[in-house]
């Protein structure tokens, strides 16, 4: 009897405890600490599933908390779900910090702009906030380990530790998960899972891109143009000198001075283009013709954004160096960000500390400089290079040009009726070659073509050969497509579709992320404030979120508006880059129901199969579209969802 219950008691012991050497099996790896996998992996721990996130750098946050502190989009209303609440949880530090009136709180925009250190606050949180993920930095991955059927299952994923040799068994480690997210810029892990993918621009006649006419008949191997992203400031007890970087040739920047003397260049540093902005003359001036581009307006803290100044006369991004990266192993892509660093870094250690410079140009080189309490441990520089582009995936939907044109009878674009997020920005590219030296010469293949809002289909992200991976990053776009999705908020919604997606798909045994059922990842990102169609008029946080999403994605919000004699509005300009809400894609939920659109919106409601809706409505001057709304898709969840509710 006694040895009966030690029997027991060990067996206990054996099912609750792992042994030494045993495999914990996550629900999901995510490969990327950028913010699209921090929105991943917080959206799948958010209903329950564990997840290993690892990162190759020594923080997560990606380029947001490595520079790039003016996140790119066009209007407030393309901002939703994961992305929706960093921002107000940054809104609030400030607020709180400093005071909801104080200069600081104000200089946010709605939580958009932040210093790079409380960026990296507030993601390092809302990962915290999950007691189901495990964060791994400073790890790399070495290989896969699959199935070898068509198409395969990832089984494992093996890391070494960043900048070492992964040549030694006991140098790395090995884990299992049932699903995968890779949300690195490069694409690394969809790579080492041998899925399909395309390095450098498709030419006119592949996907039939007006964008696309000057690429060369049968595409190239072009890669856009990368370079550092700063934070910087003009505050003098906050300004770190710049260092001296390894190799530095003073040689190298020479030619600068003629520059300077022909008045070709006037300003090291300079804001393009003011575009309704204020900018006291003795703060920086507004001017192409300088080499550091400050993004306007200043961050909290008197502090700035650097950026490559678009078809400028120097420019930091080096489209014709960085061709091979995408593809290079960890040596060989270090070689190149270095020759970044001796560039960007070297050429302002030139401006702001070389005899030969004229002193005019010396002090306006010092007049900003990098931050003190920004990357303490970096030499106050960035630990990543801003990798605008690498591999793209060719999965189930390659997002073109084509996704985001208007027709001639709508201000909206086509729906899209698997959409799982939405943009709004223009297709852009800061060049994917160069003529000429770097001080006399240009760069070639950049294009900034605007767009209306547009919807990402769940294909975007999804690979043909792997059934139990996601691609939020790399995604499956074309050149001149990727150049609308490459920016933080549209990677980080995908992110979250992802996330969510996985979610989905672990309810099954063996998930297959390729058939998830999309209707119910719609609703999911909608009971998470996360858009699949864009509406100027109905934020996040307002009760009809939900419902109106749910109109839209029927189809209800199309022909609302038309084009005025055939044109097609222009964004109204509010500062810098961005611009108000797109003009005719709101709701105006005040507005009396009309005796055209009742019976339309009633008809698409009979497709949606809710049991609560109620049909019995009238067009008068009484009845508004929102009671409308409402009746027609009532929801219990236009609230955020509690965990019981998203997991049943």
């Amino acid at each position: 009897m006694k040895r009966l219950a030690l029997l027991s008691l060990l067996l206990l012991l054996l099912l609750t405890h792992r042994l030494p050497g045993q495999e914990k099996i996550h629900d999901l790896l995510v490969y990327g600490g950028t913010p699209a996998g921090i929105a991943a992996a917080c959206s799948a721990a958010a209903e329950g599933r564990t997840v290993l996130l690892v990162e190759p750098y020594s923080f997560v946050g990606g380029m947001v908390t490595n520079g790039l502190t003016h996140a790119d989009f066009r209007s407030l209303p393309s901002l939703t779900g994961f992305w929706w609440d960093f921002n107000q949880r940054i809104k609030k530090h400030y607020a709180d910090t400093y005071g909801p009136d104080s200069p600081q709180a104000k200089a946010t925009f709605e939580g958009n702009f932040a210093e790079p250190k409380v960026n990296q606050l507030v993601f390092e949180q809302m990962l915290a906030e999950h007691p189901t993920i495990t964060v791994l930095t400073r790890h790399t991955l070495s290989g896969l380990a699959s199935t070898r059927s068509l198409p395969s299952r990832i089984l494992s994923a093996t890391f070494h530790p960043s900048g070492q040799p992964a040549e030694t068994e006991s140098n790395t480690q090995t884990f299992r998960a049932k699903t995968y997210i890779d949300a690195t810029y490069e694409g690394d892990l969809m790579a080492k899972a041998a899925v399909k993918y395309i390095v450098g621009r498709e030419d006119q006649a592949t996907y039939n891109e007006p964008v696309a006419k000057d690429v060369p008949e049968g595409g190239d191997f072009l890669v856009q143009g990368y370079n550092y992203r700063w934070a910087v400031t003009n505050q003098p007890n906050n300004i770190a000198p710049t260092p001296k970087p390894a190799g530095y040739n003073r040689e190298d920047f020479l030619p600068l001075l003629d520059l300077f003397a022909s008045g070709k260049l006037t300003h090291v540093f300079g804001i393009q283009h003011a575009n309704g902005l204020e900018i006291p003359k003795d703060l920086v001036a507004v001017t192409s013709k300088a080499i550091y581009k400050l993004q306007p307006p200043l961050l909290p803290n008197s502090k700035a954004d650097i950026n490559d100044m678009s078809r400028g006369i120097v420019r930091l991004s080096m489209p014709d160096i960085n061709d091979d990266y995408p593809e290079a192993d960890e040596t060989k892509r270090q070689r190149i960000i270095d020759r970044h660093t001796r560039y960007q870094v070297g050429m302002l250690y030139f401006l702001q500390n070389d005899d030969a410079v004229p002193a005019n140009i010396r002090a306006d080189a010092r007049s900003w400089g990098l931050c003190k309490d920004e990357w303490p441990n970096h030499q106050h520089l960035p630990e990543q290079l801003y990798i605008r582009e690498a591999r793209r995936m060719i999965g189930q939907h390659v997002f073109t040009q084509n996704d985001t044109r208007l027709t001639a009878d709508d201000v909206r674009i086509t729906l899209i009726k698997d959409s799982i997020a939405i943009g709004d920005y223009s297709h852009n590219c800061h060049g994917s070659g160069r003529t000429g030296t770097r001080f006399d010469g240009q760069h070639f293949g950049e294009f900034y073509v605007p767009n209306a809002p547009f919807q990402v289909a769940y294909g975007t992200i999804v690979p043909n050969e792997v059934t139990n991976l996601l691609v939020p990053v790399a995604v499956s776009a074309s050149h001149v497509g990727f150049g609308a999705l490459r920016l933080e908020p549209v990677w980080t919604a995908m992110g979250q579709a992802a996330g969510l997606a996985v979610h989905l798909a672990l309810k099954s045994e063996t998930p297959n992320l390729q058939e998830v059922d999309v209707p119910q990842l719609q609703k999911l990102l909608h009971h998470h404030r996360a858009a699949t169609i864009y509406v100027g008029d109905v934020p996040p946080d307002h009760p009809d979120f939900i419902s109106v999403q749910t109109l839209g994605m029927l189809g209800g919000l199309h022909s609302l508006h038309k084009p005025a004699d055939g044109k097609h509005a222009e964004w109204p300009r509010w500062f810098g880059q961005y611009a108000h809400p797109m003009p005719l894609h709101d709701v105006q939920l005040s507005l009396p129901i009309d005796t055209a659109l009742l019976p339309r919106w009633i008809a698409l409601a009979k497709t949606h199969n809710n049991p609560e809706a109620q049909f019995d409505l009238t067009a008068d001057t009484k009845t508004t579209r929102a009671q409308v709304i409402r009746a027609l898709f009532p929801s219990k969840h236009n609230r955020p969802p509690t965990h019981k509710e998203t997991k049943n």
